[in-house]
């Protein structure tokens, strides 16, 4: 098989999350464990961090994978779902998986998958730390694909575990009041590991110090030790100010990211305490170059400025909040929403969120779990929320560019899907 065909077996031949949804999740550690044992453990030879989180996660992954390698570092980086190319999962020094090593690892493993008969985020985790053993990276970001406690990335004994926030997602999966969810999360809290905890809530706080007390564990919370204020936008980059390192370029846009640099600077002085030598240099350089040093997209990103077109990932209450928080900022004369979402999430109480002096183009990604588009529009309309449906997210785009003004601002966004295909669509793409 070439690439492309083994990309087509994984997703036919394993349960997958991304596509199929709840039906492909698989809590528990037995199967993760029974492929490290027949693979001899890779995830024992290289050092790792560890990150969770509701939102914010995958951007704090990519900071520290950035920071790290700029400091010269070789860095491997898993995180999930990818936008566009499975290759986007498996980077080490921001660079995707050879195409070849998927291609060969699935083929010498097909008699393991077989009688293991692991999920698709188990089969490629296992990939993953493979890869970073075979390369020899100095330290692996391995981001949680989803809760914690009984995710499968919760085999690693990392130098450093990182809970960026909570807020209510999966719900089915991780519990319905946030006390839970953090419960779930706080799974990766390790005996004698320092952790940092990057915003903590009335009802979470408690979770927190509780499990950490348990495992001796370094608590750290990096709300009370770093302030971030914004500045100003300089060059398609965002200026914050640090109380405690001055003015810092950050290459990542998004409002949000105040909170997520604020957990990536505790988590960077936490490393500096292990050993790692990370200079001031290296430390801004990350920050400023995450998206050349990594490869991530669709965080807050402008695509195009006349008209404005912004295409970002997030997609439940959280994240919808502090994307409506920076619409709403912005200076257009009409703002368009490109929206699709999957028919597993809490699509009531976002759609509740979004702004009603808006033009939707309702969409749907071509997955099966996601949202038919006419019945996201109808359901929309009970927010007050008006507009047209178009099956395919090329259509949408197309009419919305049409429809918009040079002084208009376009927003795509909803589900990781539906930013992963607008870039297929609009050719933006690592």
């Amino acid at each position: 098989m070439n690439y492309t065909e083994t990309l087509e077996f994984l997703y036919a031949r394993l349960a997958t999350f991304h596509l199929q949804g709840g039906n492909a999740y698989k809590p528990g550690l037995e199967n993760t464990l029974r492929l490290m044992e027949y693979l001899q453990n890779p995830h024992r030879k290289f050092k790792s961090i560890h990150v969770a989180g509701t939102n914010g996660k995958g951007s704090v992954s990519h900071f520290l994978a950035a920071v790290l390698q700029s400091a010269g570092y070789k860095v491997g980086l898993y995180t999930s779902p990818h936008l566009v190319d499975f290759g986007e999962r498996i980077r080490i020094n921001g660079v995707k998986i050879d195409p070849q090593y998927v291609v060969d690892f699935v083929a010498t493993n097909n008699d393991v998958f077989d009688s293991i008969n692991p999920s698709f985020f188990e089969a490629t985790m296992a990939m993953a730390f493979q890869y970073f053993a075979d390369n020899e990276v100095d330290i692996a970001v391995i981001e949680v694909g989803l809760g914690g406690r009984l995710d499968s990335t919760n085999i690693i004994s990392p130098l450093l575990s990182v809970i960026t926030n909570i807020s209510f997602d999966h719900v089915g999966f991780l519990g319905d009041t946030l006390d839970k969810i953090a419960f779930e999360k706080a799974g990766i809290i390790k005996p004698n590991t320092p952790v940092v905890i990057g915003e903590a809530l009335a009802e979470t706080k408690a979770v927190f110090i509780q499990k950490a007390q348990h495992e001796n564990a370094p608590l750290h919370f990096a709300e009370d030790e770093h302030l971030i204020s914004f500045k100003s936008f300089e060059n398609g980059k965002m200026v914050v100010l640090s109380n405690q390192l001055g003015q810092i370029k950050v290459g990542l846009s998004g409002m949000y990211q105040l909170k997520n640099l604020a957990t990536v600077l505790s988590a960077v002085h936490q490393l500096q305490v292990l050993g790692f030598n990370i200079d001031n240099a290296s430390l801004l350089r990350g920050l400023s170059d995450v998206i050349e040093l990594t490869g991530l997209q669709g965080r807050w990103q402008v695509i195009q400025s006349s008209p404005m077109m912004i295409l970002d990932t997030g997609h439940n209450v959280g994240g919808i909040k502090d994307i409506v928080a920076q619409l709403t900022s912005i200076r257009c004369d009409r703002l368009h929403l490109v929206f699709g979402m999957v028919n597993d999430k809490d699509i009531s109480s976002v759609l509740a969120l979004l702004p009603k002096n808006a033009s939707y183009y309702f969409t749907q990604a071509t997955i099966q779990r996601a949202m038919p588009a006419e019945e996201l529009m109808k359901k929309a309309s009970e927010y007050g929320l008006q507009g047209t449906f178009f099956s395919n997210v090329k259509q949408a785009i197309t009419e919305a560019k049409n429809a918009a003004t040079s002084d208009d601002c376009i927003f795509v966004g909803g589900s990781n899907f539906v930013v992963g295909e607008a870039l297929l669509e609009l050719e933006y793409v690592n």
